[in-house]
């Protein structure tokens, strides 16, 4: 398979920081897809299938189909009579042309060899009006308050390192680039914001999410030379001090991109793009 090396790896504690990070980030995702009764719907890098459960429970009748490339993570998905998993290349969709209503990557284009190749793949597979969608990491603008200095440093390292395994972590500022190399005429950019404070409900959960990143790909960072483990441990202290305090903040957005396979706009917030 076209695959880069994960940089996350499926062992029990990523495991259990996904199935955290699903439950932050699920809800205005599934908002986004816009999903509608009876529809066919294509998850492409579907993971442990808790997003797939849930878009298949937003509308009466949704058929979801979710393709995995590791069977350790289908064989632990999440259960639903309205999802199929099957194991494939996200690169090489093993789908007829026009099969899926909508078709949809999360978390996904930072971590495979070709992006524009695994776009095109989800464009063909889409029926005509039907929609694409995608939601995308880059790192480099997460903030966090008070200040944690370390970690920006280590954070900086996550990235570089991830780039050595062949993935890209800022990849998601590229995605109307990449769109328009796939083959998508009239595409609409949009964030999904992830605001937390202390208090909040998800303020623990977000930061927990970042000392799983860091705490996921330790290994890596410390024998790539990028890190010391020091260092590694200092930035995750810092991220545990600013947990306890009840003057704490943190910020980050998602990127997001979305397209009709026929080029027609699909709406949503901010000004529609210019036709080319």
């Amino acid at each position: 398979m076209s695959q880069n090396v994960y940089i996350h790896g499926t062992e029990p504690p990523e495991q259990r920081r996904l199935a955290c990070l699903n439950r932050l980030t699920n809800r205005a995702f599934i908002k986004f897809l816009r999903i509608t009764p009876g529809i066919r719907v294509l998850e492409v890098g579907s993971g442990l299938g808790i997003l797939a459960a849930e878009v298949a429970d937003a509308a009466d009748g949704v058929e979801v189909v979710g393709v995995e490339r590791s069977q350790d993570q289908i064989a632990s998905a999440v259960p639903s009579p309205r999802v199929h998993y099957v194991r494939g290349d996200a690169h090489h969709l093993d789908f007829a042309d026009m099969s899926f209503d909508v078709v949809y990557a999360r978390y996904l284009l930072e971590h495979v060899a070709d992006p524009v190749r695994v776009l095109s793949e989800m464009r063909r597979v889409t029926r005509p009006a039907g929609r694409v969608a995608v939601l995308e990491n880059d790192i480099s603008p997460l903030r966090v308050d008070p200040p944690c200095p370390t970690f920006v440093t280590v954070w900086a390292a996550f990235a570089q390192y991830q780039r050595r395994l062949g993935g890209d972590a800022l990849v998601g500022t590229r995605l109307f680039r990449m769109f328009r190399a796939a083959g998508f005429v009239r595409i609409n950019l949009s964030l999904q914001p992830e605001v937390h404070w202390s208090g909040s409900p998800g303020f623990g959960a977000w930061v927990e999410n970042l000392i799983g990143n860091l705490r996921g790909a330790k290994e890596g960072l410390v024998s790539s030379g990028l890190c010391h483990t020091d260092e590694l441990e200092k930035a995750v202290a810092e991220l545990a001090e600013i947990r306890g305090r009840d003057d704490a903040s943190a910020h980050f957005a998602w990127n997001r991109a979305a397209s009709l396979r026929d080029g027609h706009l699909t709406g949503g917030t901010g000004p529609h793009p210019t036709p080319h």
